[in-house]
């Protein structure tokens, strides 16, 4: 059997005398989608934060198609965030200053891509996501739903192999909620990327293939211990 895209081990985090994360393991296969469950402090936005290369665990190893992030420099972490790893959190954090159509081409932006074809793949996206018609608006003047699905398409644009979900329908309504779940499994399935996917609800946790919890910093599938 081929090796998990994204794999971690005995992964321990505290910060300072509370433990975030206690020998937690991981794994997700290109093309998964995996809700991670718990309660509010179990540790599951903490797992996904090492998972992602943003938090620094303080023993354990966690590879990235074969390469160990630990012994990545902060620059390729970096770069694996703009291309590889793709977010989309509980409010969007859009940049306000810009339009949707702006934020949604922002990372093809850093990536050094020219702006007309930056927009070009960006308008590609947002009707998608069926947001299209809300590009020349700032993020503050369109609705709750709207925004979270330009954020998943800002998310998308890159063509990420990883896509880590932290709580993306937290802030909305439930039926903007199914809808942002439809359109964002929709086009992970189509494009082949992997889904971490943190929720504490279970609608959500339902479009997953897979679903484990995490309580008091350790990782269970629904049938047991990982």
């Amino acid at each position: 059997m081929s090796e998990p895209l994204l794999n971690a081990t005995a992964l321990h985090k505290a910060y300072g005398p509370t433990t975030a994360l206690d020998g937690a393991v991981f794994a997700v296969d290109a093309g998964e989608i995996v809700a991670v469950m718990g309660p509010s402090g179990s540790g599951k936005s903490t797992l996904l934060h090492c998972l992602a290369g943003i938090v620094t665990p303080d023993s354990g190893t966690i590879t990235y198609d074969g390469r160990e992030l630990s012994a990545m420099g902060d620059a390729e972490r970096s770069a694996l965030r703009r291309g590889d790893f793709g977010f989309v959190f509980q409010f969007g954090q859009l940049v306000p200053e810009l339009t949707c159509l702006e934020n949604v081409a922002l990372p093809l932006r850093l990536n050094g891509v020219k702006r007309k074809e930056a927009e070009r793949l960006a308008r590609g996206w947002m009707e998608r996501l069926e947001v299209a018609e809300v590009g020349h608006k700032r993020p503050g003047e369109v609705s709750g739903g709207q925004g979270q699905r330009v954020a998943v398409a800002r998310a998308l644009v890159t063509g990420p192999r990883v896509l880590f979900a932290d709580e993306p329908t937290g802030a909305l309504d439930s039926l903007n909620g199914e809808r942002v779940m439809h359109l964002l499994t929709d086009a992970a399935r189509d494009t082949g990327a992997a889904v971490v996917l943190v929720t504490h609800e279970a609608r959500v946790a339902a479009y997953s293939d897979r679903e484990i919890v995490v309580r008091d910093g350790k990782v269970r599938d629904v049938a047991g211990v990982v």
